[in-house]
This record gives structure tokens, sequence and C-alpha cells, in this order.
């Protein structure tokens, strides 16, 4: 099967992961470091100086079926340091053309609660230019998503400008989780949802189970299991109803928007809510929209499937295809990597 595009293929990075060589001289004590253990795929990140939170899990467990299958099967890539060119054989074995790349370690380092804007700025603008490199193995194949931080807005408009301009990057990524108190759609944001349209460049909410401010998982802290299954879905179901019911698709029609990382399954359900929450209060409560919040989607979203998510028949029974792109989630442990497009 030669999927001509995977949208949400992740990759990891090498230890460290862009202190020394990417970030700022002024920040490059304070730059996160890749976390090492004898898990050969610890995609953990550290920041030095920082103590760790005790009450918060660190991850998957060293332990069980799925860490040995994955110890055996990442191992001889974790060794190469998971370069591009890893990442290329990766691709290969599943037969997939061209990725759109988001990150691992680093889709977490925003969400810390101690970080400064223009810290935050430094580490979206290391992340980067690292990414720029690693696409180098082949630019064709590899298509890189900007990292860029809201904390500062001009900062991340700069930053898109940047990216999409100087680097040819197909997309920015962000998280759903809210960081700085403003929901998405306070006009806060709005000169950044102004350049995507000018730029014509999708945005892509990418989710993880990793820090955030007011995750929703966070309540089944220390149970890893649990906060995993919930923190996905949950964030972008948040992050969706946000972007439908707040009117930004309809001040900017001309925006596409991907919800990736957590599942599909969910999506008919949702959008039926939100259109009954239209019809109800929308005159009250959505005043900006001028037609049912489904039709939006419709419009101008997109939402990643997994290989193996049998539930997402019904999404496709009411949706169809055309809103749907694949990843294989390489290297994750919940990766059927190598045989994800065979699953699939």
């Amino acid at each position: 099967m030669d999927l001509k595009f995977s949208t949400a293929t992740c990759i990891s990075w090498s230890r460290p992961i862009f202190g020394e060589r990417y970030i700022d001289p002024q920040f490059r004590s304070q730059a996160p470091r890749g976390r090492t253990s004898e898990n050969v795929r610890d995609l953990g990140t550290i920041f030095p100086n920082v103590p760790q939170d005790i009450r918060r899990t660190g991850g998957t467990p060293h332990r069980g079926r799925n860490f040995n299958k994955n110890q055996e099967i990442y191992r001889n890539h974790a060794e190469r340091g998971w370069t591009g060119e890893v990442q290329l054989e990766a691709m290969d074995t599943e037969g997939i053309d061209t990725a759109v790349l988001f990150p691992t370690r680093g889709l977490g380092i925003l969400t810390f609660r101690t970080k400064t804007p223009v810290f935050a700025a430094a580490m979206a603008r290391a992340y980067n230019d690292w990414l720029h490199d690693f696409c180098k193995a082949d630019p064709n194949r590899l298509l890189g998503a900007g990292m860029i931080s809201v904390y500062d807005i001009d900062d991340a408009v700069s930053e898109t400008r940047r990216v999409a301009e100087e680097y040819g990057f197909r997309s920015v990524f962000l998280r759903s989780n809210i960081v700085n108190g403003k929901n998405w759609y306070d006009g806060y944001y709005e000169p950044l949802w102004n350049l995507l349209e000018e730029l014509n460049l999708p945005l892509g909410f990418h989710e993880a189970r990793h820090p955030a401010r007011a995750n929703c998982a966070e309540n089944f802290e220390p149970n890893f299991g649990l906060r995993r299954v919930y923190a996905q879905p949950f964030e972008q179901m948040l992050g969706l109803g946000s972007f439908l019911g707040g009117g930004i698709l309809e001040r900017h029609p001309k925006m596409k928007v991907a919800f990736l990382e957590a599942n599909c399954s969910w999506l008919p359900w949702l959008l039926w809510r939100l259109d009954e929450g239209y019809e109800r209060e929308g005159d009250i409560f959505m005043p900006d929209l001028q037609m049912p919040p489904s039709e939006y989607f419709k419009r101008q979203c997109f939402i990643s499937i997994e290989p193996d998510e049998a539930p997402a028949r019904h999404t496709i029974e009411e949706m169809g295809c055309d809103h749907l792109v694949f990843s294989t989630d390489y290297p994750h442990g919940d990766s059927k990597y190598p045989h994800a497009v065979e699953v699939f």
C-alpha cells in the first residue's frame, strides 16, 4: 500500500536535544536535554536545575510485554541516534513516501509552568533550526512542522513567518492545552490566524500526555495508563470546540486546521453535540457563527486516524475519508511499526 501522505508521523531526537548546538547562547545552561535510561526509546525531557515533580508519572513503565517488544524493535534506531536517515528507513519499511514531522521530546517543552516568554521563544527557534537540519536528509520526503510559542503572540507571528519563508516548512503546530490563560477564540490570537491565512499554512494541533497546564488527565496521577487514555482525545475535543464554536473559522474561512494524535472515533458524537448546542443556544453563545459547527469542520478541518482504530468505521460512515490523515506514530510505544500500514 503506497500512502502519499503521512501527516502525523512523529520523530524523536538524540541526546542532547538542541541545548549546545542550536539554542541562543544566553539560554544554553537552561536548555532542555533528552533523558536516557535502559529504555532504548526513552523520549523524556529534562530541564537542568529543575527538580523532578515526584507527583507526576515519568512515562511508560520499563517492564511488561509492550516494553520488551519495543526494546527489540527500536534498539538499532536508538543506537544510530534517530537521525533523518533512520527516519527515512522507517518510512521505506512502511511504504510511506512523504511525512510531515512533529516532535516527540519537543512536544511538551512549551507547556511547563515555569518558562518565560523569551525562553519559550528561544526554544521554539532552536527546535526549528534543528528540524531544518534533520529534514536535509531528504527535503522532498521530510517536511517540517514548525514549533511556535504563544506566550508572546508577536513571537508566534515572527517565527511562523520565518519557518515558512526561510525553511519552507509546510505547517506549524501547537498543543490544544491552554498555556497562557487565553482560550483559542480570544482576540489575542488574531494576528497569528491572520498570518496563517495569508501564508496558506495549515495549523496542526498535536496532543500528548506530556506535562501541560490544566491537562484533564492530571486527575489520574499517578496512573500513567489512565492518563494516556484520556489526555490526548479529551484535550483535542476542547481545542476543536474552541475553533468550531468560538467563531475562529467563521472569521478565517481560508484557514486549515488539523487535530492529530488523538484518534477520530469520537468526532461524529462531538460534532453532533456542538450542533445541538448551536441549535439550542447558538444565538447567545455562538453569535459569530453563520452555520452549524459541523459545517466548519467539513470546510476547513482534518483529523488523524490510528492504524488499528476499528471504531473509526463510524466516522468514515458519517464523514467520508476526505478529512482523515494517517499516521504510523513511529517511534512511539503504541505504534504498530513496522506493520502500521499493513494493520491499517
